[in-house]
């Protein structure tokens, strides 16, 4: 079939585009070949360069630990002034770099970000003051802040409204793991210094930096830019690819969201870009990820101390293995939740179950001084915030069509609760420690105002469903994006 065909993508084109020949078990078997090759040839990607992204954010803690500060004469404050220009800069390029995604294209503009944050990566290990590393470190941020904002879009135009949540939990839980992984890699990363005039913790920005480039060159390799480029699908399975996203099959019919091949011709305009930021549900969960990202960015910064308060370990790398607990728990729960979340094909409800179970953990964290009630409350906290962002993450983009306005509400959801870093940052401070009663009371406001922001938002798109069916939105008919009445929101 022709792409003109393709694009008229009207329901009742279902069965022209599907002839009763093709049995619903042939559409099943096709569904599942297709479904295998993406899984398998583009997941894995994303996951590195996910995984990448971690490593290169966190490993600036672990080279803290090794003598950084010491080595480079800078204060506690200007190391927190580092931290806070990442993140800074890291939020400000998120909504320009998926504006520019669909021009790039996401073969070209994934792996070319990833390959420069691997060079300003390895550019940490040769800072020699304060101002050299304040400077790499805002330029760390300009290039790492597109990923994730930019998978989010990407995968959109991969895989139906139905199928995302669980993409999304398999690659997230898999790098959220990074964490421990980093650590031992740290450590046996520094151990090669002092070696060729550089210090060990130098040698770690030196070596993840260079792993993250091959990483990048190897996404560059593999990733196609659209299922209709995709080297690995046979010509009928592109064509089935293609009505599979537009809900004109049989297996789909009743999930239609866009137009592929509408999107793929459609041209920058303002008006998109200003419909997605006055878009409503952006800022419910927005604000809502903003809340669960300060409580998973803080996450680290008090669990050390919980396990040492056990009495448990003995030197800091049995630490960091009994670290790893909390979220190797969480992480099949979280994939859970996410297939849950696609196979009911709702999004805020999930989230109306998942958070209570932090919000528990944090009252209970925040309230009692028992180390081993503490430890368990970690690992709800773990739970309900890691399982809740799947759904969360993926909510805006499936209810967004139109690429311009998907790239605008997905990267502005991440600008804004990417600034949990910054709370991260101050609300526990060391010498509230080891109990930060403070600091948990505050995350514990915060997902509690989450759940209402949750709960806002399904009514919010309860009441545009309701108007669509009585008739209020019958002028964009036709129109190929969100607000055709025969654009359902996803609850």
């Amino acid at each position: 079939m022709k792409e003109e065909s393709l694009g008229q993508g009207s329901a009742d084109k279902v069965e022209e585009a599907t002839p009763q020949t093709v049995s619903i078990q042939d559409e099943a078997h096709l569904t599942r070949r297709i479904l295998f090759k993406q899984d398998t040839r583009i997941l894995p990607i994303l996951s590195l360069l996910f995984l990448c992204s971690f490593l290169d954010r966190t490993n600036v803690g672990n080279a803290r630990i090794l003598g950084l500060e010491k080595d480079l004469h800078i204060t506690n404050h200007q190391y927190n002034q580092g931290l806070a220009v990442f993140y800074a800069t890291y939020i400000f390029s998120e909504l320009p770099s998926n504006l520019l995604l669909k021009h790039l294209t996401p073969r070209i503009w994934l792996p070319l970000l990833t390959i420069l944050w691997g060079i300003v990566t390895m550019c940490l290990g040769f800072v020699q003051s304060f101002a050299s590393f304040f400077a790499v470190r805002a330029i760390l941020g300009l290039t790492e802040g597109g990923l994730l904002p930019g998978i989010v879009l990407y995968l959109s135009g991969m895989y139906t409204r139905g199928e995302m949540a669980l993409r999304i939990g398999v690659f997230y839980t898999a790098a959220s793991l990074s964490g421990a992984f980093g650590g031992l890699l740290a450590r046996g990363l520094s151990a090669i210094g002092p070696r060729g005039g550089l210090e060990g913790w130098r040698w770690i920005f030196v070596v993840e930096g260079l792993i993250t480039v091959v990483s990048g060159v190897i996404a560059y390799s593999f990733l196609p830019t659209s299922l209709a480029t995709a080297r690995f699908l046979t010509a009928e399975e592109k064509e089935f690819a293609s009505l599979r996203l537009q809900g004109m099959t049989r297996m789909t019919k009743g999930d239609e969201r866009f137009n592929p091949v509408l999107e793929r011709e459609e041209r920058f305009k303002w008006s998109e870009v200003k419909r997605g930021i006055s878009n409503l549900q952006v800022w419910f969960t927005a604000t809502a990820y903003f809340a669960i990202l300060s409580g998973l960015y803080s996450f680290g910064l008090f669990l050390p101390t919980i396990i040492n308060d056990l009495k448990i370990t003995s030197n800091p790398n049995e630490t960091q293995l009994w670290s790893v607990i909390p979220y190797a728990v969480a992480t099949p729960i979280t994939v859970c939740v996410a297939f849950a979340s696609d196979r009911l094909k709702l999004r805020g409800v999930i989230m109306l179950f998942t958070l209570p179970v932090a919000i528990i953990g944090y009252a209970v964290i925040a309230n009692v001084s028992s180390p081993h009630v503490r430890f368990g409350m970690t690992c709800l906290m773990a739970i309900g915030m890691y399982s809740s962002v799947p759904p969360v993450l993926v909510w805006n983009s499936n209810n967004s069509a139109g690429h311009y306005k998907r790239a605008t509400t997905s990267a502005l959801q991440l600008a804004i609760a990417n600034c949990g870093g910054f709370v991260a940052t101050f609300v526990y401070p060391k010498k509230d420690g080891p109990l930060y009663h403070k600091g948990h009371t505050i995350i514990l406001g915060l997902l509690v105002y989450a759940w209402f922001g949750i709960l806002a938002n399904i009514l919010w798109c309860i009441k545009i469903n309701k108007d669509k069916r009585n008739g209020k939105y019958a002028k964009f008919e036709g129109s190929g994006d969100d607000r055709d009445p025969m654009f359902k929101m996803i609850l």
